[in-house]
Order: C-alpha cells, then structure tokens, then sequence
C-alpha cells in the first residue's frame, strides 16, 4: 500500500484548532495553491473532512485525518472517494470513509459525503500510522 505523508493532515500544519466554526481560510488557501494537482487534491479533502465533521458532529472535535489509514483513497478527475480513511477526536481514533468533489482547482468544495465508523482500538494504531 502506497504512503503519503503529506495526506496525514493536521490542523496545526495550519496554525488552527479545532472548532464547531472552522472554515477554510485564505492562508489554507494560500498554501493549497503551492501544492501539485493531486496533494491540493487530497489536502483540500482532508481539511473538509475536518471542518464538516466538526460542524455537524458536536461530540466530536476533529483534529487529525489520514485518508489512507485502512486503504488508498481512490482519485477520479477532482473527487477522492477514501473508504479506509480515520480520524483523531479527543485521543481516539475512528475510522471514516468519504467521497469528496471539488472544482477544477481542487480547492471550491462541491460535495462532502461521509461516515463515521468504530473507534480504532490504541494496539492497531501503529499498523495503520495512527499516532496519538
């Protein structure tokens, strides 16, 4: 299975936290725009799973996601559809998978679809790059 690093995003690569109100900001934006095709992509995806969960999920305060923590995200044109993807809320991890659309800059979100799976227990975190 394929790694990429850069996809593990956290909040604070961005100098935020996590809250029920974050948005994308201009200089979330400002970094987007000085990555390749497919990181932007994959990024752009990874900061809308944080912000819809956080949003829509009040139990949960998101601030880690790794889209190919459980298996590769597939990309079609400006989608990523990532079924083995997680997310760290208040030390735990849980799985998520997702199917993001964006514009063609891959930065404009069109759609958002997720679900939330179990909790990841702590002795498969370091199989699947979870850290605490």
């Amino acid at each position: 299975m394929k790694r990429h690093i850069i996809a593990a995003l956290t909040l604070a690569a961005f100098g935020l936290t996590a809250t029920p109100t974050l948005a994308i900001t201009p200089k979330m934006i400002s970094s987007l725009k000085q990555m390749d095709p497919q990181t932007r992509l994959e990024q752009r995806c990874d900061i809308a799973a944080l912000e819809t969960i956080a949003r829509d999920e009040e139990r949960f305060k998101p601030d880690k996601v790794i889209a190919y923590a459980f298996a590769d995200p597939k990309f079609e044109s400006n989608t990523v559809i990532a079924k083995g993807a997680a997310f760290r809320s208040g030390g735990e991890w849980r799985k998520l998978s997702f199917v993001c659309k964006t514009g063609p800059e891959r930065i404009e979100l069109k759609s958002f679809d997720y679900k939330i799976g179990d909790i990841v227990p702590r002795e498969n975190w370091d199989a699947h790059y979870l850290v605490p």
